[in-house]
């Protein structure tokens, strides 16, 4: 899937298990079936909180979408100041929990993440978050993809 042309989105949460793993496969899945030149990677601030590789309520979700797990990594991978330099959008699943994480970690880098607000499955029931995940990934395709010049130009007024 990678491509040297194309522009990086980060996915940002705690242990790049559950739902930055579900935003990642999402954006990659719809970005690929719009011609999008984007893709997506996931990292998790503090993976050794978590353990094994894949959240079952993630698999779940990408099955019933018909989402192939292709679309995210194989495991969770811990963030490193590499992979901020190589995004050219980072987005982080919950400001709540993770602008703290990244202002101990990465200070540096906490004024250049868009922060969501999408609880862990400790404070939300899963398909709840993973719906508003859903949601916001669809948005955030929208806004990528590219307008049309002939949609732009049709709504001016005749000279």
């Amino acid at each position: 899937m990678s491509k040297d042309s194309n522009k990086v989105v980060l996915f940002l949460c705690t242990g790049n298990y559950f739902r930055s793993r579900f935003a990642e496969a999402l954006f990659n899945y719809l970005a690929e079936k719009e011609g999008l030149q984007w893709e997506a990677l996931s990292r998790g601030l503090a993976i050794h909180l978590v353990a094994g590789d894949l959240s079952p309520h993630t698999e779940i979700a990408l099955r019933t979408r018909r989402i192939d797990k292709n679309h995210t990594g194989t495991s969770r991978i811990q963030a490193t100041v590499n992979d901020f330099h190589k995004a050219d959008m980072i987005i982080a699943l919950r400001g709540a929990e993770h602008r703290p994480m990244m202002m101990q970690m990465f200070p540096e880098w906490v004024h250049n993440i868009t922060y969501w607000e999408v609880r862990d499955i400790d404070e939300s029931d899963p398909q709840d978050s993973l719906a508003i995940i859903e949601e916001l990934v669809k948005e955030l395709i929208l806004s990528l993809k590219p307008r049309s010049i002939t949609s732009a130009h049709a709504h001016k007024a005749p000279h």
